[in-house]
């Protein structure tokens, strides 16, 4: 293994540093990189712990900007997703375009074999079907599978996951012996490119646009209120609409080309079936007949279990055993069995 390359995708955090030593002890020649995504406010350079950990190790340190691909393939379908009146991943198209599509293009023109990430998940190679396969970290509180289950068998096959058996205790346990200045670094929880979580103020601000108040209308659609845009709200939220109805009331659907936002009682929410578009499979190639598995609809969704249909136009059904509050469009919803991810799509209807 020792003439085999790789790139460390290093954020300054604790896990992608620790990826790095685990990928270097493991006999790997690596170098640290870090991807320039957004224009950096904190005046913080992002680059500096990262850059700080890798000169520990005695790794070449690389800083690519990808500001501008950031842009147009995260920033600009976030937007877009939004004004479709659809709730957006963008951590999933950060990975699907950015980690481990234009970041592993240039490691691979760098002459490096693989990009290393900090993520919570495994690869595992199967010699029977010659597939690569998705498993959940051991660490389930922090487990990612759900944001890397858009990646493809060209993708993973360059991929290593050195966290995927170790508790996040256990990454900072070793960080503090290496004596990393990330070591006690906190996790970011938030967007990167909105740190301040108020993505409409973003998105007004990025797209110069003004979204115009439209009325609220109840289930039944008569009237009800005035809202402040229909971009503002997303599915299930209950918080900051404004209105008294006498009881509490949900966002359950929006008309976007009407501008409208129906609200309802929080029973309104809940749906069995969700059509899918763009399946990822991991163990075949394509789904030829309907599964047994359990699905989640967010990331923060315990999985439940559903069947899963192939359709004639290569999008799925999911129909879940019991009735699940709140599945949003422009969401992945990610497909296991056990600890294994069998696939991944993009919800597209409720129905």
């Amino acid at each position: 293994m020792s003439n085999k390359k790789a790139l460390i995708a290093m954020s300054g955090g604790v896990d992608s540093s620790v990826a790095a030593y685990l990928a270097q002890q493991s006999g790997l020649s690596c170098a640290g990189g870090t991807m320039l995504l957004w224009h950096n406010e904190s005046g913080h350079d992002p680059a500096a712990d990262a850059k700080a950990v890798a000169q520990r190790l005695g790794m070449d340190f690389y800083v690519l900007d990808n500001r501008e691909a950031f842009c147009a393939l995260v920033v600009e379908p976030f937007i877009r997703c939004y004004e479709e009146g659809n709730t957006p991943n963008p951590c999933i198209f950060c990975n699907k375009h950015l980690k481990f599509d234009l970041l592993l293009t240039q490691a691979l023109e760098l002459g490096y074999d693989y990009v290393v990430t900090g993520h919570y998940a495994s690869i595992r190679y199967d010699e029977n079907t010659g597939r690569y396969l998705l498993y959940k970290a051991k660490d389930t509180a922090k487990d990612q599978s759900y944001f890397l289950a858009c990646l493809n068998q060209y993708q993973l096959s360059h991929t290593k996951f050195p966290l995927g058996d170790l508790s996040k205790e256990q990454v900072r346990q070793i960080a503090t012996e290496q004596n990393f200045v990330t070591a006690h670094k906190k996790d970011s929880q938030d967007i990167c490119f909105i740190p301040d979580g108020d993505y409409v103020s973003f998105m007004k601000r990025y797209t110069k646009k003004h979204y115009p108040e439209g009325d609220f209308l109840d289930l039944n659609g008569k009237k009800v209120g005035r809202h402040t845009g229909a971009v503002s709200y997303t599915l299930g939220q209950r918080k900051g609409l404004g209105l008294a109805m006498g009881a509490p009331v949900y966002v359950c659907s929006k008309d976007m080309a009407n501008n409208t936002v129906t609200v309802g009682p929080d029973e309104a929410l809940y749906h069995r079936s969700l059509i899918a578009t763009e399946p990822n499979w991991f163990p075949f190639e394509t789904l030829s007949s309907p599964i047994q598995v359990s699905a989640k609809v967010r990331y923060r969704h315990t999985p439940q279990a559903a069947t899963v249909t192939p359709l004639d136009d290569g999008s799925i059904r999911v129909d879940f055993d019991t009735p699940q509050r709140a599945i949003t469009p422009g969401q992945a919803v990610v497909l296991y069995q056990e600890d294994m991810v069998v696939g991944s799509a993009t919800i597209q209807t409720v129905l």
